[in-house]
């Protein structure tokens, strides 16, 4: 007998285990479960990333409102000083507007197909 060696009989590696799988009943239920699972994933991640794309374009948005008012006023209180008059600065500039929104309520059904194209391409993004 060597030292340090048992004489039990040792487990066989290449033994196959007489262990059976799991009914179908049970694998179905953790199927779904996982598919319940992820798709509360998928939920929440397209929301969080929704969300996180409109406060951006919200944060932009304003930025943009505020430097074209900066702008606006720049522009009336120029054209007012060349004029000679700050009141007809701030006409023209009222003029100028007028005469944009009038073409963009002509050409709004040209405008909107774009605008809503990229909100759903903004939506369905992977």
């Amino acid at each position: 007998m060597i030292q340090g060696l048992s004489l039990q009989a040792s487990k066989n590696p290449m033994e196959v285990k007489d262990e059976t799988p799991p009914p179908i009943i049970d694998q179905l239920k953790d199927y779904a479960e996982t598919r319940i699972k992820l798709a509360r994933y998928q939920a929440i991640e397209r929301g969080t990333s929704i969300t996180a794309g409109l406060i951006a374009d919200v944060a932009v948005l304003i930025c943009s409102l505020l430097a074209f008012i900066f702008a606006s006023f720049t522009l009336a209180f120029l054209l007012g000083r060349l004029f000679g008059a700050e009141w007809l600065g701030f006409g023209c500039v009222s003029i100028i507007y007028l005469v944009i929104a009038l073409v963009v309520k002509a050409k709004k059904q040209s405008l909107e197909k774009p605008i809503v194209n990229a909100i759903i391409q903004k939506i369905f993004k992977n």
